[in-house]
Formats: structure tokens, sequence, C-alpha cells
């Protein structure tokens, strides 16, 4: 027997679970440094005289170009049509366009707080209902930390920005259109790299023509520099970046514990908001943010189902 065919008849080791899950909360932790930059640029982006669906166009052109580069060194994604449409619907449409809009009318803190602090919360509910996935003593008690930091965060910024309840109706319908999303890719057991580049590649197949074709539009007033960053943000470290971290971490440590750890983003956004936008937090704020920390720590450390 040679070298070549004993080594082929060796079995394969599955992948430890202690370094899988060190890999799913590195990931974790790298959607969470996305997903905070995300909100912050988001918000941003409306003060840039860029329409949502500029920044929609932004995001889907960037995420286009990358997509090729991925696929030509790996192959186009291959996932059952429905399957692929599904994940569209929910990810690549769903999610940021009603994000895009709801930072029109609300700040930065509304959605930090209804769009990914109440992840957790639907993607339990979610997977309870569709996964069986079981809700024990630990994560209820993490749930219920994070629920009272997201509670103290509402009640410090909510009252300063009346008429934003359009917007916060937007940012909780972006909410369970990626918690959808988080369970059909835990349930389907979707390639972090098979999602990745489907969800770059089609769906600005589907948009951008409808965009250049009529969309309302304000391009030609934003700086070169606006669109760069955007275009860049966007459509790379919002849709590749995050997409495939993200879908590696639900694959390593499920959706529940995964989008704990995704639920200190309102806290480090609304932190970041201040300087960065000028809009700064109370003392209740304050308070909801370490609040949110600790409930994310107790999520982490719980016993794994």
């Amino acid at each position: 027997m040679t070298s070549e065919s004993r080594a082929a008849a060796l079995p394969i080791s599955p992948p430890r679970p202690g370094r899988e899950r060190l890999v799913g909360l590195a990931c974790a932790l790298g959607v969470l440094a996305v997903w905070t930059g995300f909100l912050l640029s988001s918000r941003f982006g409306t003060r840039q005289f860029l329409t949502p669906w500029d920044m929609a166009a932004l995001r889907y052109a960037g995420s286009l170009v990358v997509g090729l580069v991925i696929a030509a060194a790996f192959g186009w994604p291959r996932l059952a049509p429905g399957r692929c449409l599904a994940l569209m619907a929910t990810a690549a449409f769903g999610y940021p366009l009603l994000a895009y809009w709801g930072f029109r009318y609300a700040p930065t803190a509304h959605a930090a707080v209804l769009m990914t602090g109440m992840l957790p919360f639907a993607a339990a509910l979610l997977g309870a209902v569709f996964l069986g996935e079981l809700f024990p003593r630990g994560r209820l008690l993490s749930l219920g930390v994070v629920g009272g930091g997201i509670l103290l965060l509402a009640a410090d910024t909510f009252g300063a920005h009346p008429g934003a309840w359009r917007g916060d109706l937007l940012f909780l319908s972006a909410c369970l259109s990626w918690a959808s999303f988080t369970v059909l890719i835990r349930r389907w057991q979707v390639p972090a790299l098979t999602a990745t580049t489907m969800l770059a590649l089609y769906p600005p197949l589907i948009y951008l023509p409808l965009w250049w074709l009529g969309l309302p539009s304000e391009m030609a007033s934003a700086s070169p520099g606006a669109i760069a960053y955007q275009l860049v943000y966007q459509g790379f470290f919002a849709v590749v970046v995050a997409g495939f971290l993200f879908t590696r971490a639900v694959n390593a440590l499920g959706s529940a514990r995964t989008t704990t750890i995704t639920a200190l983003t309102p806290a480090l956004a609304a932190l970041a908001a201040g300087p960065l936008l000028g809009e700064w937090l109370g003392w209740a704020g304050l308070a909801g943010v370490a609040l949110v920390s600790v409930g994310m720590v107790l999520g982490v450390l719980g016993r794994q189902r």
C-alpha cells in the first residue's frame, strides 16, 4: 500500500468541540465589531446626502465585486433555489433595506436597541419554535439581564426623539428578518462560504438594475469620499465579512449563544454614537450598557445545550 493510499484510508477526525467553540466565539466577536460599525456608518450615511436606496446600491455594488473574486477562487455557490430565495429575502433584502429606511427617522441608539438588542429574544423564540432549542436556566438568566439593560437603554434614549416610531417599527422588522435568517442557516446547516458567496453575488443582480432604472437617488450630491467609504464598508465588511463570520458562529455555537454575544452591539454602538455622532447617553443608558455586557458574559459562560 502506497503512502497516499494509507493516508486516504485513515479516518478523518471530527473537529474538537473545544476548538470549535473558540472559533465560534472569535467569529461572533468579529460580527460584534462589524455590526457596531454598520450601525454607526448607516446612521452617518443619512447625513451624507445618500438615500436609503443609494446606501443599498453601494452595499450591493461592493459585495458584487468581492463575491466575484470569491467565486473565482472557490467556485460558484451551490444551494437549492428555494433556499437561496429565502436567505436573500431575509438577510440580503429585508434586513438592510428596512435598516437604511429606519435610520432616516430614528437615531443610532434606537437601531441598536430594537434591531440588534432584541435579536437574541427573536432568535431564541424562533429557534424554540422551529428548531426545538431548549432554554436552560443559565440562558434564561442571561436573556433576562440583557433585557433589563435594553430597557434602560430604551428609557434613556427614546423620549428624546418624538416621532421616531416609524424608524422603530422598521428596526423591529429588520430584527425579525435577521432572526429568521439565523434560524434558516442553523436549520439547513448552510456552510459559511456558501452563504457568504450567495448573498454577495445574487442580490446585486436583482437590485442594481432596478436602482439604475428609477429608484430615488442623491448619489450626485454625495462626496467621493462618502461614496467610497460606504461602498467598502457596506459592501465588503457588512455583507462579506459579517455574513461569513455570523454563519460560521451560528454553525459552531448555535443561534441562541451567537445572538447573545452580538447583543453587546447596542451598548458599543450607543457609547460610540456620543463622540462620533453627537448622540450622548445619560446615566440610565450607561447602566443599560453595563447590564447588557453582564448578560452577554453570562450567555457565553453558560453551559451549552
